[in-house]
């Protein structure tokens, strides 16, 4: 009887140590196809990652290629406001210029004028505009003038002349 157990019992421990060995060969089985399975997705990371910078890098090229346009195009755009600036103040001087030549010619002829054809021409003028030619005569002529004028329209153009240039139309009296 002994025997039998003995017998019996290095049955079961065999055909149980046989189980195992088909357990681990099934297990070891199993761990191979998952590894085969990580590194397939390791390598479709990899190239993933790969085409992914690849991509990176052709944006990032055409980004540094678009940012030297636009700085080209910002440089070019300041020389035209450069330009431009440059051409306003000419304008700005050349019109100053003229005006002021302008202003000379016209204050020579009422100069010139006699301070009766002066009062009657300046009596038809608004207050504003009458003052303003006034304001470049010498003082002498301005008092001729003002005194073959109308009171009234005399009067209010010294107004205008005591409050000084720029002389600019009121909003109550136009004329």
């Amino acid at each position: 009887m002994k025997l039998f157990l003995i017998l019996l019992l290095s049955v079961l421990l065999f055909g149980e140590t046989v189980d195992c060995t088909k357990v681990f060969e099934d297990r070891k089985v199993e761990l191979l196809k998952e590894v085969e399975k990580i590194d397939e997705s390791r390598q479709s990371f990899e190239a993933l990652q790969g085409a992914t910078n690849v991509l990176f890098d052709k944006q990032k090229a055409t980004l540094k290629e678009k940012e030297n346009n636009i700085e080209k195009i910002k440089k070019e755009i300041e020389q035209k406001e450069k330009k431009i600036a440059l051409m306003l103040e000419e304008n700005k001087k050349l019109l100053e210029l003229i005006e002021s030549k302008k202003n000379e010619k016209i204050d020579e002829m009422y100069t010139k004028m006699k301070d009766a054809s002066a009062a009657a021409i300046m009596e038809k003028l608004p207050v504003h505009e009458a003052a303003a030619l006034l304001f470049n005569l010498p003082a002498k002529k301005i008092s001729q003038i003002l005194a073959k004028m109308d009171a009234k329209k005399a009067s209010e153009i010294t107004q205008k002349l005591k409050i000084g240039p720029p002389f600019e139309e009121s909003n109550q009296t136009k004329e």
